[in-house]
């Protein structure tokens, strides 16, 4: 059977990455272990103002390398596997780098990508964000960002010893500076202007 709708789908089931690429409804969604998560409605104005300053700047930081920037929506398969039925978690974060491009193929990433950076919106949910920052720190990704646009708070997570770590929340005023991205630096105050 053909699934044409989100409402055709049992939301209490677990479901595989091959289930995920063969749907062929319009609604965003990722499955977090197999669960599906619907995404927020497209993003505001702020949010993509945002994504926008922050990947053009990440970008142009990497023109002499072959890391490469994408962008939601994006298929990321956080276990690299063989077996799309074995995949049970599939996202699509704001934006994430990919340097090892053996990770790349023509559906998106499979593996973790070595920087991801999730953009709050209204929609997102505390549960949600907890379990992709648990799935995120277990996949192996080396930095995460979360911005959130309200109260102009970056937390950066780098991964040590299999552990996310993070030592305070820059703020508006402070610079991002990537422990991954090797020589990228931000000023907040530029990404969160109007």
């Amino acid at each position: 059977m053909e699934i044409t709708s989100l409402s055709q789908l049992d939301l209490s089931k677990t479901y595989s990455y091959a289930d995920y690429f063969s749907w062929k409804f319009q609604e965003r969604v990722e499955l977090l272990r197999g669960k599906i998560m619907k995404m927020s409605p497209a993003p505001s104005r702020q949010h993509q103002r945002i994504s926008s300053k922050l990947g053009f700047s990440i970008q142009k930081s990497l023109e002499l390398s072959s890391c490469q920037v994408f962008y939601a929506p994006f298929d990321v398969r956080l276990e690299s596997v063989k077996d799309d039925k074995l995949a049970k978690t599939v996202v699509q974060p704001d934006i994430c780098v990919i340097c090892d491009l053996t990770k790349l193929d023509d559906r998106g990433c499979s593996g973790a990508p070595e920087l991801i950076v999730e953009i709050l919106s209204p929609g997102n949910t505390a549960k949600e964000m907890k379990h992709k920052f648990k799935l995120y720190e277990e996949a192996g990704v080396e930095e995460y960002w979360i911005v959130d646009p309200t109260e102009k708070i970056v937390w950066q997570y780098h991964l040590e010893n299999g552990i996310f770590t993070n030592h305070r929340p820059l703020i508006e005023e402070d610079v991002l500076h990537s422990l991954v991205l090797k020589g990228f630096s931000i000023e907040l105050s530029a990404v969160f202007s109007d």
